[in-house]
């Protein structure tokens, strides 16, 4: 039997996992590493850590399975994006701990780059808005704010990459210096027309070209896994979203995958040509395979289920996020109450960062259920409008929405969601779709997983979806009239 093995290296936690040839979970092992928070908005990790605490995983998971190396056929690494880390090529030594894709320590000289006008540019080029979320900015800060990193730069001795080069880097002990094009298309610094990096915006962040990783495809050998005397084959590589994508099968244009996490991320698959959004959507590469380019557009929502913990934590409504489900469920309507969870700002296709939260068409009646009701509804809209805005930018027609996510096991929202949509929400039984995904990377298969789905269809009029998102709509416009 063939085993593969995922190193899914996420933003507060490390896991391996191994699949068998079907794709089926046979172990997996999982830590977690400290948050560092030196400064207000300030997010970093240390990347020594990251590295012996993903290495400690992999032998627990191999264990577990009573396996050893030789047994793994091939190995995908997939990793929170943007994350960055420069570290010194002769020792191998991080000038600075890696900057978090969190951290908002540069988001002043990105507004700079938008107030030259530079912006559309930018989006051109790299099908990103500028923001302190990608790794230009933070590579340019460690360069001009840690001492003797820039001249060190100039010299050639020193090193970018994501976490997935840096792990790949220090796996193969320091013989490949390389990124897969998922994840090089999150630090705006790459052409994603041409798959290169390019020099224009290497001139406009001032990046030496010798600090950056090759660019390979999504699958392919990168090289040797060295775990004490035993090697395994590196044969993939992608961004956790982007493996996610693929995990759930989303593998033909117009399909579409959506997380619900403490927000959302939805991506849909564009195919073989990028598709440039007008309203804020993100153009990315969904994975590079066989040297051919595929796209997808990404949205987010910001506050999803963050805003459940509001329940919990601020309100003190519910003791758990389970019991959302059972209370919802009591009321036969929203009675009109409106919850816009703009907590941080409205993303797209708002896009309005002043906005703040704003519950609407409370009266004498309205009670708990009806402020617990507000919150998962508030994730459904949110999720209805992106869709709505990527199919109208792309063209493409939904006919599913393939979901995973801590929130997907509430089957209420779930329907909800579907009944909005008016298209089946096909939610996964196998929650690590990430780590499947870049499994099936290794593998270099695209398999069908359908089996693991279970249906939600929609029952609902289209006619009171639309009244619900008409309502909702009005809702908004008070919540960006207010800021």
């Amino acid at each position: 039997m063939a085993f593969y093995l995922a190193i899914d290296q996420g933003t507060t936690s490390c896991r391996s996992i191994i699949f068998n040839e079907a794709f089926e979970e046979v172990s997996r092992a999982q830590a977690t590493f400290p948050q560092l928070f030196p400064q207000p908005g300030w997010v970093e990790h240390d990347p020594n850590v990251i590295l012996d605490t993903q290495t400690a995983t992999i032998r627990r998971a191999l264990n577990e399975a009573n396996l050893t190396p030789d047994d793994i056929i091939a190995a995908g690494i997939t990793n929170q994006r943007e994350t960055t880390v420069v570290w010194n090529r002769h020792t191998g030594i991080p000038v600075y701990p890696a900057i978090v894709w969190q951290d908002r320590r540069t988001a002043a000289f990105c507004a700079t780059l938008e107030s030259r006008g530079l912006a559309p540019e930018i989006k051109e080029r790299t099908g990103l808005l500028p923001d302190a979320y990608f790794s230009a900015s933070k590579i340019k800060w460690i360069l001009d704010n840690v001492a003797g990193a820039r001249a060190q730069a100039e010299r050639g001795d020193l090193l970018f990459g994501t976490i997935d080069t840096w792990l790949l880097w220090n796996f193969t002990k320091g013989k490949v210096h390389a990124t897969d094009a998922s994840n090089a298309s999150r630090t705006m610094l790459l052409n994603i027309q041409t798959g290169d990096w390019d020099p224009v915006l290497l001139e406009l962040f001032t990046i030496p070209t010798s600090m950056l990783p090759e660019v390979y495809n999504s699958h392919q050998y990168y090289g040797p896994l060295h775990l004490d005397e035993n090697t395994i084959p590196v044969m993939a590589v992608a961004g956790d979203q982007q493996a996610a994508l693929y995990g759930q099968g989303c593998t033909e244009p117009g399909m579409a995958k959506n997380t619900y996490g403490t927000g959302c991320f939805l991506l849909m698959q564009t195919g073989k040509h990028p598709v440039f959004s007008e309203h804020g959507l993100l153009t990315t590469i969904a994975w590079k395979l066989n040297g051919e380019l595929h796209y997808a557009l990404e949205g987010s929502v910001f506050t999803a289920g963050a805003a459940v913990q509001w329940l919990r934590d601020e309100l003190g409504l519910i003791a758990n996020a389970s019991e959302t489900e059972t209370i919802t469920a009591s009321l036969s309507s929203n009675d009109g109450v409106y919850l816009v969870p703009a907590f941080t700002g409205m993303g797209a296709p708002w896009w309005n960062m002043e906005a703040r939260g704003t519950l609407t068409g409370l009266t004498r009646g309205t009670g708990k259920a009806h402020i617990v009701r507000a919150v998962l509804e508030s994730i459904a809209y949110q999720t209805c409008d992106v869709v709505r805005l990527m199919e109208k930018e792309s063209s493409l027609q939904l006919s599913s929405l393939r979901v995973d996510g801590g929130a997907t096991s509430n089957n209420w929202l779930m329907q909800f969601q579907s009944d909005l949509l008016g298209i089946n929400v096909e939610r996964s039984s196998y929650l690590e779709v990430t780590a499947r995904g870049v499994a099936m990377l290794a593998a270099g298969k695209a398999a069908d997983t359908r089996k693991d789905y279970h249906p939600f269809r929609p029952i609902q009029s289209q006619e009171t979806a639309g009244t619900l998102l008409e309502e909702w709509h009005e809702a908004v416009r008070k919540a960006l009239h207010s800021s």
